[in-house]
């Protein structure tokens, strides 16, 4: 009896040892750049009649994506500790520091793509196309729950998302009309059909049109792109000397352009300046005649014989100037 006693004893100290043993090793902590969820029994801690739709970052979803992307919310352990982690719960940490990588990464085969350093697109004119740049991204501490259960490989998909609406906008990019001048048309025409050339004048637009094509992101994927950036655009070995070829005449006559234009500029400013000295020129000649004719109109109005004393005065003055007089013999 005493030793059933002892061993009943012993096994109930073995399991508290245990026991504590566990609870002590459960205890964990949150750095400041995660965010942890749990899960009891396999079941992540929900806040209950709250999804993603109601958050901002479901605003982009398309209507017909709304009811497919629709994840809970989950209850998001901030950092800080020490939490204690009971042995049938499981905790996942997640790391939301921005990271940037290469947009030709492939994270399931990483030696593609030039082993991640080039993507190919193919554009309008047929030609295969390299595109260097970096894309710099987040965990949505949002949308936790499509990051860790809704998609096995989270940036995976996002790299294949970004990388297929790239593809798509290489293949079908046209360059926006000309602002207004007709010139600059004329001279557009040199180089159409080169869709490289166009990727190159307009990549700012095609950044932007990326980011806004990415807003998603984070409701799809809980992967926020914070921002793409395409460096280079490159075209083919074989076609590059015919296209810098191309480029070369484009700028002689971009430069011819411009010199006649800039000649033709400083010509219709000189005439311009010619007629305004002309016409000071003309009105300072006018002035004292017109000034001339009020005088001797208000002389005659006067009455009294202003006007005549006035002339007599300076036929005077003027018959000190002369040399000779003809004079009428009456």
């Amino acid at each position: 009896m005493g030793q059933l006693f002892g061993f009943l004893l012993g096994g109930v100290a073995g399991f508290v040892a245990w026991l504590l043993v566990r609870v002590v090793f459960s205890i964990y902590t949150v750095d400041q750049n995660e965010r942890a969820v749990k899960t009891v029994f396999g079941r992540a801690q929900r806040i209950a009649g709250q999804t993603t739709l109601d958050m901002p970052i479901a605003e982009h979803l398309r209507p017909e994506e709304r009811d497919r992307y629709n994840y809970p919310q989950l209850r998001v352990i901030p950092p800080g500790g020490p939490y204690i982690r009971w042995p049938w719960e499981r905790v996942h940490k997640v790391n939301i520091s921005t990271a940037t990588v290469s947009m030709a990464f492939d994270p399931e085969q990483p030696r593609a793509n030039d082993e991640g350093r080039t993507l190919e697109a193919v554009g309008k004119d047929q030609l295969n196309t390299g595109l260097r740049g970096q894309i710099r991204f987040r965990v949505s501490e949002q949308n936790l729950y499509a990051y860790l259960f809704g998609v096995k490989t989270p940036i995976a998909h996002v790299m294949g998302y970004f990388v297929s609406v790239l593809r798509e906008r290489i293949a079908g990019f046209e360059a926006p009309e000309a602002a207004s001048n007709a010139t600059a048309r004329e001279e557009d025409q040199i180089i159409s059909g080169v869709s490289i050339n166009d990727l190159r004048k307009n990549l700012r637009d095609l950044n932007e049109h990326m980011d806004r094509e990415c807003r998603t992101s984070a409701a799809r994927y809980g992967i926020v792109l914070d921002a793409s950036l395409i460096t280079e655009i490159d075209p083919p070995p074989e076609v590059e000397s015919a296209l810098a070829a191309i480029n070369t005449a484009h700028n002689h006559v971009s430069s011819d352009v411009s010199l006649a234009q800039a000649a033709a500029d400083q010509k219709i400013v000189q005439s311009k300046r010619a007629v305004e000295i002309e016409t000071l020129r003309a009105q300072a000649e006018v002035e004292p005649l017109l000034a001339l004719s009020d005088q001797l109109s208000s002389l005659k109005a006067y009455g009294g014989g202003a006007l005549d004393a006035y002339v007599r005065t300076n036929r005077l003055t003027l018959y000190q100037k002369v040399r000779e007089i003809v004079m009428e013999v009456l």
